[in-house]
């Protein structure tokens, strides 16, 4: 046997010894209540809609189909949209993420119905049924989910229905993941603990790790800490850990049924799109390029030109509302340009309503915090009256679709910062500059995941490169959609 292989098979794990293990009951109940409870709330909205369904053959058509064809209906739409995957667990997401699933779902369901139907001609135009159960419920099974994915995510701001989750790592990595999922209790993992066989960063006072979450002990370990805490997940994140150690410790967390994630390397690479494939029984990582200059991004900046021109039309008369009260709250312009950086690093004016008193000599010069961006009230709260409503409601913002129509800017894209601190951010700041390989956004990524205002520079740019890395029309419209309700969510 060559030497290399008889290391390997020495330091393989005991898979003999692993099988053995049985994972504990409560971890398995608690790993499919959610399962369950879609699963119900999709059978519950399916039957609202097959009984509104029947009501409106009644009731329109004098047509009176057998009970059973509603029976069939609700257990296929589930049984079809299990085979579409739609139950599995993703992390943080949201019903806008499942709209096309269940809507497809919903489409196939109505043609194995209709075709069933045809078949045993159990009745006359059973087409005109179908359409009717079809509309029914591609209304709302969507509403269902949405009022689920809300209820959801209320509870697990109350840190209920939460997960678990260890982390495996005590590097930069583990403690971004750490403070991400303490930041965004959404993705339903409380971080109970660090597993790794150094101890992790600790404070100056040397009595707690940074990340405020305790060691717990070693990969070795890791069926005891299992037990200990009711692990339901774990997260392998960057450490120095040999491979074997890390292989046996994941083995051990499926056997005692937790989802498993892994940080891969050169993570700031792997967008949604990457894929895994196979030179023989070894995995490669494929990884694809967004080309910011290619005809995708051609379509979306012509697009968003028309799109800009038809809105400022629409919102003509709240324009011209808009500019007489900013006249009559204080002296100063209506509209204002400030600069911006854009893309390419180039200096354009973006425009906005004026919602503040124009500044004296005696104002304070306003500093952001380290680590925080510019934004909001700054300094002394100058705003006036109409643009306290302005800035809470983003209308301030609504001149910038002129920035559009003159190409300077996009409707979604990273949002611009002035010159100043943009040099600032480009020395501190991992990846800030990246953010300028495309045009500037009147909204963004980052922004509808609450990072506005004077929030965390670093964050921002991570949004903002995720969504370069994984842009596509349907992500943008997706963001046009979630800017809805980050607007009516009250802000500076």
């Amino acid at each position: 046997m060559h030497p290399l292989e008889a290391e390997a098979v020495d330091q393989s794990p005991n898979l003999a010894a692993l099988n053995g293990l049985q994972p504990p009951a409560h971890q398995l109940r608690t790993r499919y209540l959610r399962v369950l409870v879609t699963v119900a709330v999709d059978l519950l909205f399916a039957s609202i809609a097959i009984a509104l369904g029947l009501w409106w053959s009644a009731t329109v058509e004098g047509v009176n189909p057998p009970i059973w064809v509603g029976l069939i209906w609700a257990p296929t739409v589930v049984v079809i949209l299990a085979a579409r995957s739609t139950y599995r667990s993703n992390l943080n997401r949201n019903s806008l993420d499942e709209f096309a699933s269940i809507e497809a779902g919903v489409a196939l369901s109505a043609i194995f119905l209709l075709a069933l139907l045809e078949l045993t001609n159990t009745f006359e135009a059973p087409g005109n049924t179908v359409i009717k159960f079809w509309l029914c419920a591609a209304v709302l099974m969507p509403v269902g989910r949405m009022l689920l994915t809300t209820t959801q995510a209320s509870l697990r701001r109350q840190s209920r229905w939460v997960s678990p989750t260890l982390i495996v790592g005590n590097g930069i990595v583990a403690h971004q993941i750490i403070d991400r999922l303490k930041c965004a209790p959404e993705y339903g993992l409380s971080p109970v603990g660090l597993v790794s066989f150094t101890s992790p960063w600790r404070g100056s006072d040397d009595e707690a790790p940074l990340s405020g979450v305790p060691h717990l002990g070693t990969p070795d370990e890791i069926e005891q800490i299992i037990e200990d805490t009711g692990a339901e997940c774990i997260v392998i994140a960057f450490t120095n850990e040999p491979d074997e150690l890390l292989t046996r410790a994941i083995r051990i967390a499926h056997l005692h049924e937790l989802r498993v994630w892994v940080v891969p390397r050169m993570f700031d690479l792997v967008g949604e799109r990457a894929r895994v494939e196979h030179i023989g029984g070894l995995p490669l990582l494929a990884l694809s390029h967004q080309n910011p200059r290619g005809w995708q991004f051609t379509i979306k900046h012509i697009g968003d030109r028309v799109f800009a021109a038809i809105g400022l039309v629409l919102i003509s008369p709240l324009m011209l509302a808009l500019v007489v009260l900013v006249r009559l709250s204080s002296p100063g312009p209506i509209i204002f340009g400030q600069p911006r950086v854009g893309r390419d690093g180039k200096v354009f004016q973006c425009l906005k309503f004026r919602s503040m008193r124009v500044s004296g000599d005696a104002d304070p010069e306003f500093e952001p915090e380290a680590g925080s961006a510019p934004g909001g009230v700054e300094g002394q709260d100058r705003r006036t009256g109409i643009g306290k409503i302005m800035r809470s409601t983003s209308m301030d913002e609504l001149p910038q679709l002129i920035n559009v129509v003159k190409g300077e800017m996009s409707l979604v894209g990273p949002r611009p910062e002035r010159p100043e601190f943009v040099e600032l951010f480009e020395s501190h700041i991992r990846r800030y500059g990246d953010r300028h390989r495309v045009k500037a956004g009147v909204t963004g990524w980052a922004q509808v995941h609450g990072l506005r205002g004077q929030t965390s520079i670093a964050d921002r740019a991570e949004w903002d490169n995720y969504y370069i890395e994984n842009w596509s029309l349907a992500l943008d419209l997706k963001i046009l959609l979630l800017t809805v309700p980050a607007v009516l969510r009250r802000a500076e």
